[in-house]
């Protein structure tokens, strides 16, 4: 039966979809992004487009507007995606005005893992995909880019083109649960004459891909889109904020280290992150019983952080 694992790390919370003993769907909540779903107390900054309510620190822009408010107004406005990372105006988190009591969307205090049962299922063959966008399956390599249009999908390999176009369309909608991706979604699969192919393509995405999506048929060029709800970004786009996305997976490792106090040793880039998150650190050293000290080395690449002994 399937079974969601909820681990709470140091700044963020993950979950993980299981099925067979493997990871077929993901959530990763930042602890500094309000989740769509939430009702929050906001001030109305802007009315002219794009209408912009403010709680805290973060904008929220409001596509439907505020029809009869005036700026400086009180509202209650329930956020229908959360900021997605990058420091374009369209990438704010999104949100529409309510009548609804205020409420947090976060599930409910889950606590810090007593063991790796995410690494387990294949967590960190999942962050390795996130980072490097590449996924591979028998046959084939996907390549995932992220743009600010749409997450783009390219199917390659050495297969028969008919036959690579189905292994590709299987590989990319499980590849998009998993790495939860949302919006719009372009796959190119490879070019091919048979219609029969083009089919059986997009019938794999409909068996493999769960409702609700929309999709267009798979074309003569082998294109296909998909359009699914995005209230989130998605783990490919959270590696895009690479220190930050770094520093945090840093700290999931050492959170299984043995007891004890311990050094993070780490790009310097990462360790800047760290130095800034004093609540970070101080949670890790609870976890662990022991101080946490920081060391920069920059001939480590992003992803190589580690722990040693002090």
């Amino acid at each position: 039966m399937p079974n969601w694992l909820a681990e709470r790390g140091i700044g963020e919370t993950r979950f993980a979809l299981i099925e067979g003993g493997e990871i077929v769907e993901t959530r990763v909540q930042l602890d500094s992004t309000v989740q769509a779903g939430a009702v929050i107390a906001a001030k109305l900054r802007q009315v002219a487009k794009p209408t912009i309510a403010v709680a805290g620190d973060t904008e929220f822009m409001l596509p439907r507007g505020a029809p009869g408010m005036s700026e400086g107004a009180t509202l209650n406005i329930e956020v229908t995606r959360a900021a997605i990372p990058g420091g374009e105006p369209w990438k704010r988190p999104l949100a529409k005005v309510t009548d609804e009591a205020l409420r947090d969307a976060r599930i409910p205090d889950p606590r810090p893992a007593a063991r790796d049962a995410l690494a387990a299922a294949g967590w960190d063959d999942l962050i390795e995909q996130a980072r490097s966008g590449a996924v591979q399956f028998a046959g084939g390599e996907l390549r995932i880019s992220p743009t600010p249009a749409m997450t783009l999908i390219d199917v390659d390999g050495y297969l028969d083109p008919d036959e690579l176009a189905v292994h590709g369309a299987t590989a990319a909608a499980k590849a998009i649960r998993r790495l939860d991706i949302g919006g719009s979604i372009g796959i190119d699969l490879p070019t091919t004459g048979s219609k029969a192919a083009r089919q059986a393509a997009a019938a794999t995405i409909d068996q493999f891909l769960l409702q609700p999506f929309e999709r267009t048929v798979v074309n003569g060029f082998g294109f296909i889109q998909i359009v699914r709800p995005r209230q989130r970004a998605s783990l490919v786009e959270l590696a895009q904020d690479r220190a930050p996305f770094e520093a945090r997976a840093l700290l999931r490792r050492a959170a299984f280290e043995t007891a004890g106090a311990k050094r993070l040793v780490a790009h310097p880039a990462v360790i800047a992150i760290l130095q800034s998150h004093a609540n970070w650190l101080d949670a890790l050293a609870r976890q662990l019983g022991g101080a946490i000290s920081l060391r920069a080395e920059a001939s480590l690449p992003m992803s190589g952080g580690y722990a040693e002994k002090p």
